[in-house]
């Protein structure tokens, strides 16, 4: 049988997010009452509302069509940015919000109840960063991004001060109400950080791909305050080196089929030894050395992780494996999207294509309308996609994953202050027309 999904996989009532008031109860309609008018609410129909992470990856996906969608992503994200420091809310200075309701929201039998403005992610404020300054790179406005600045030195300043709970250089998490959630990166379900063995990890946990969402934020923030006349780049480029360091240092697992980084740290500083599609986010981030990435997208490419429909959230050989799984061996379009993606940035294009092509057979069988995932059973093993029962369908993240594929097949790097769009397309993308595309404000039609 399948492992119990976490409150993300279950089905609760639908809601519609309107976001509203800075405090709770938050009841009024988006366009009218926070900045910008047009964001990706995360799925449908189970999880219709606003959510910080998912729509931040799927802004980010999305930035080879324009900035616009990035820029209200923004807007209403920093507009609901911490200020103070509640308890039950997880709220802190600078940390952007994870989930937005008109009521609070109660998971029966779980003991989870979310209050309607929750703050319970680890990872949001770091991507918060890397989003402005990827969509300044595609030509967000210098006068939009002069805006949002001081909103980004807060979160820079809340990796600091707040994302490293306990004070060892890494950013961590833990709930600390007994009813929020237990698990606060993208694989949130209550089983979903575990070591090989199948058993639960205990918190706080650092997970490996916030380390390197942290180190890119960095370095990012750091050429915005450089480009903009403010201080401090100096300091946030010294901060993610010695991150970088110390992930290094502390997170590698020695293994006969290769190294590769622990999935977390748990509660002990232990490294939780299950192989899981998270390392694949550390590609593209900078916070690997060379021989780290290639290590990386070997075992990506690998049987027990490459499933031919797409990227495993767990390996085949981990005790807690399931193709069923909410979080432990079922596919992700969103996340096989972005492993290829920091693949393509990696250099490393057999791999990049060799996932993407598994993401394309999985949307040829699913009518190329892609679920929020499905089943990691091997297309060796099944001639279609195994849909995951409770799916939502359509969401936005796994609607972006399309255009994330594309960017990585067509090689693009984008760099608005130069007036470059630069092509290097992978031997997977043929001979490929694409039209609107957006950079700089600009249509760009390609064709390679």
């Amino acid at each position: 049988m399948g492992r119990v999904p976490g409150h993300h996989g279950r089905l609760p009532p639908r809601v519609l997010a309107r976001p509203g008031a800075r405090r709770p109860p938050v009841a009024a309609d988006v366009h009218h009452r926070a900045p910008g008018r047009h964001l990706p609410r995360r799925r449908r129909p189970w999880f219709f509302t606003l959510f910080g992470r998912d729509s931040l990856w799927a802004a980010r996906l999305l930035l080879p069509l324009g900035t616009d969608l990035a820029a209200s992503t923004l807007r209403v994200l920093a507009h609901f940015q911490g200020t103070e420091t509640v308890a039950e809310t997880a709220e802190q200075p600078g940390k952007i919000m994870h989930e937005l309701r008109p009521a609070a929201l109660t998971i029966p039998g779980e003991g989870v109840v979310l209050p309607p403005l929750y703050y319970g992610t680890v990872d949001a404020t770091a991507l918060w960063i890397s989003l402005l300054h990827d969509a300044w790179k595609w030509g967000l406005p210098d006068d939009e991004v002069r805006e949002l600045l001081p909103a980004m030195q807060a979160a820079l300043a809340w990796m600091r001060d707040y994302g490293d709970s306990d004070g060892d250089g890494f950013l961590e998490y833990v709930d600390t109400t007994g009813h929020g959630l237990a698990n606060q990166g993208w694989k949130d379900s209550g089983d979903s950080i575990q070591w090989k063995d199948g058993t639960l990890a205990d918190g706080p946990i650092a997970l490996c791909e916030v380390q390197g969402y942290a180190y890119e934020a960095a370095v990012g923030g750091a050429e915005l305050l450089d480009a903009f006349g403010l201080e401090g780049a100096d300091e946030w480029r010294d901060w993610a080196a010695q991150l970088k360091t110390r992930f290094a240092e502390t997170f590698w697992i020695d293994d006969p089929a290769g190294a590769y980084p622990a999935v977390a740290l748990d509660a002990a500083k232990r490294k939780v030894d299950t192989v899981t599609s998270n390392i694949g986010h550390l590609l593209g981030t900078g916070i690997l050395t060379p021989e780290q990435s290639t290590v990386i997208a070997r075992r990506l490419a690998s049987p027990e992780l490459s499933s031919g429909y797409g990227l495993r959230t767990m390996s085949t050989d981990s005790g807690g494996y399931w193709p069923l799984s909410y979080h432990g061996g079922s596919v992700w379009a969103h996340d096989t999207a972005i492993a290829i993606v920091g693949l393509s940035r990696d250099g490393h294009t057999a791999e990049a294509d060799l996932l993407a092509d598994g993401l394309l057979a999985a949307a040829d069988g699913f009518g190329y309308r892609m679920p929020e995932l499905h089943s990691g059973d091997s297309a060796e093993q099944s001639s279609a996609p195994i849909p995951y029962p409770a799916a939502c369908r359509p969401q936005a993240w796994s609607a972006a994953a399309a255009v994330a594929v594309l960017s990585a097949r067509l090689g693009l790097r984008a760099d608005a202050q130069t007036g470059s769009l630069d092509v290097r397309p992978t031997p997977g993308a043929g001979g490929i027309r694409v039209s609107g595309l957006r950079f700089a404000g600009a249509p760009r039609d390609l064709e390679v």
